[in-house]
Parts: structure tokens; sequence; C-alpha cells
């Protein structure tokens, strides 16, 4: 009997859709029923290991009206034009973050929402951490009274490691080195934790022994519109680490987890933590919170599942995407400006500006 299940496909076979399709695997919303990728030897890898239909020609993703969206887990400067051709054909996209390798590339990513009708999903999963989401509601629950300040850390050991014949190793393919390939994940989940990102300050150094092109150690600082601080700190030359702590008037909480564990996600409350300290109590008595088992990967596919039934714009939309890639895009601009605050509406301006002219 054939499955009542949302029919998406996926294009790109390398590690990461290998990750998400094992994800996907825990849902009852949809089933991934074809990928494809120009590698015959990702095709045939891939068909080995999930028993998927790998295709030859993308089209025959598009061409077939039982899929209903798209996974994009192809390279940055890959995204628009896939994405293009998937809602041409009148498909949901789901592309990796960041939205896209460009602001100016993002923006006409969103655009294609209202030219052909379709919704954009962006996939950043780490909002959807259990930690996070139980701080966001402590935070609206009014556990922590009014919110004035955050901070958070998004750090592994990746530039002890590259090497010049590595894409993470050019300054032109990975932006600020951790600044774009790991803040960015800390910049969307503020954004959903604290609301409205008014500006942007960034600093950055570069320590690693391997010479690459690349800064490796970022500095960021935010300014809310609500008058709230933030700074994102993220090392490159570092263990791995993923941290939020979240500063409220009436109490504090603080949620880290190992990075070892985040491709394995329903592992990962496991060795995490969360805690909240209220009011003048101190450290001592912090409240340690259970966290449940968690998987933010088919957390985020199954929220892609409902986009491909109802057609309905999701949580983590493209314009949420696209704020996140305007904070690294504003925080690269301060850098250059020794630390200048630079206005993320002014970033994002300047981008559709570009755009309009292209």
């Amino acid at each position: 009997m054939e499955s009542d299940k949302v029919k998406i496909g996926i294009v790109g076979l390398g590690r990461w859709a290998k990750v998400l399709t094992a994800a996907a695997k825990g849902s009852d919303k949809f089933e991934i029923v074809a990928g494809y990728s120009r590698s015959e030897e990702k095709r045939q890898s891939y068909q080995n290991e999930f028993g998927i239909t790998a295709v030859p020609e993308m089209q025959m993703l598009l061409d077939d009206p039982a899929i209903k969206g798209i996974i994009l887990t192809v390279p940055n400067e890959h995204h628009l034009p896939v994405a293009e051709q998937v809602a041409k054909a009148g498909k949901q996209v789901y592309t990796e973050k960041p939205i896209a390798n460009t602001l100016e590339s993002g923006l006409a990513i969103e655009a294609l929402q209202e030219q052909y009708g379709i919704q954009v999903m962006v996939g950043h999963s780490a909002r959807l951490l259990k930690g996070v989401r139980m701080m966001r509601e402590a935070m609206d629950n009014g556990e922590l009274g009014r919110v004035v300040f955050m901070e958070a850390n998004f750090s592994n050991e990746r530039a002890l490691e590259i090497t010049p014949d590595t894409w993470r190793w050019y300054r032109d393919k990975a932006p600020g080195g951790p600044l774009s390939q790991l803040a960015i994940h800390q910049f969307d989940t503020l954004h959903y934790l604290g609301g409205e990102i008014d500006s942007v300050a960034s600093v950055a150094s570069k320590l690693s022994p391997v010479g690459a092109e690349v800064d490796d150690q970022s500095m960021t600082t935010l300014k809310f519109s609500d008058g709230k601080l933030a700074y994102i700190g993220s090392s490159w030359t570092s263990p791995g680490i993923f941290s939020v702590r979240v500063f409220g008037q009436k109490g504090l909480m603080h949620y880290e987890l190992d990075f070892s564990t985040w491709d394995t996600p329903d592992r990962l409350h496991e060795t995490s933590l969360l805690y909240i300290q209220r009011g003048k109590d101190g450290y001592g008595k912090r409240e340690v919170l259970e966290l449940p088992p968690g998987n933010m990967f088919l957390d985020e596919l199954d929220m892609f599942a409902d986009v491909c039934l109802t057609g309905e714009a999701p949580e983590l939309g493209a314009s949420s995407g696209n704020i996140a890639l305007a904070v690294v895009n504003a925080a690269l601009l301060s850098i250059e400006q020794n630390g200048q605050l630079v206005s993320i509406s002014s970033v994002l301006e300047e981008s559709q500006a570009r755009l309009n002219e292209a």
C-alpha cells in the first residue's frame, strides 16, 4: 500500500545529506523518496546506504508530481540557481544554512516565494534545540523578568585542520572563518530569543598556525531594537562547544551541549546542561533542568513537511535566514571599520539596491 507521507526529494548527496536522511527515518510526516547528485559515486553511495533511488538527472525530481518539496544540501554558491529551478517547478524549497553565499543571492531566493507561489525554508536548526526552546518558554512565561543581556559561543577546532585544498581555507569561500560558518547559527538563535536586531559590531583575529587566509577568532556584539545587548564568540582553534546564556532581571539561564554529538542529535540531551538561577540565590542554588530527548534535524524536516502540506510560511523562513546572513555581512563590514557599529537595516537596504541594479 502506498504511503500517505509527504514525498520529498533531496539534491546534493554528501555528508550532510546523509545526516538529514538518517534523521528523516524517524518522521511520521514525510519520506525522502529520491535524491540527486552530479557525482555518480555519491549517488551510488547514497543509494547503497539508504535504499533510496538516486537519479542521474535533477529534472527527474522536478518532473515528478508526487514530490512536493526538495531539500538542498549543495554548496552555498549553488543555493540560488538550484532553488530557482525547484521553485520554477512549483515545489517547496528547503535549503541548508546559510540561505546563500551572498546576501544579494539570499534576497533573490526570498523573492522566489512571491514570484513562483512557493515557500523557502532555511535549515537554521540550532534554534530548535530543546534547551533553546525551553529558554524561550521561560522568557515568555516571565520567569526571567525583563531580558536585558545574552551571550553565546559556538567554537570548534576546524582551523587547526584545514589545508589549501579545502574551501574553508579561503576568505572568499568562508568569509570571517568561524563568523560565517559557526557564529551564524548563534545569530539566528539570538534573533529567535531576543527579537529584532538593530546593529552589529565585530572584531576578528588570526591565530591558527596552519596559515589559512581566513580569520579564525571572532567576537561580535549585537544591539537589539528594544535595547538589550548580546555578544557571540567563536573560536576555530578550540575544542567544540555550543552555549547560550540569557540574563533577565529576575533570573538567568545557561545552556550548553557537547558538540561531539551534534551529528547524532537524539543523544544530545545525555551530555548537555541547562540550568536556571533565580533572584539573588546565587550560582550554588541554581536549578538544573531535565532536558528531554530531541532531534533538531527531524524537527526542522517535519516543519518542512508541514510547508509541503499547507503551503504556509514556516518559522525558519527565508526572511529570518537573510537576517542571520545580514548580521554576518554587518560584522564583516564592522571588522573592516575597526569594530564600528553597523546597522542591519543599512546592510539589507544596500544589498537589495545592488540586487535591483543587477
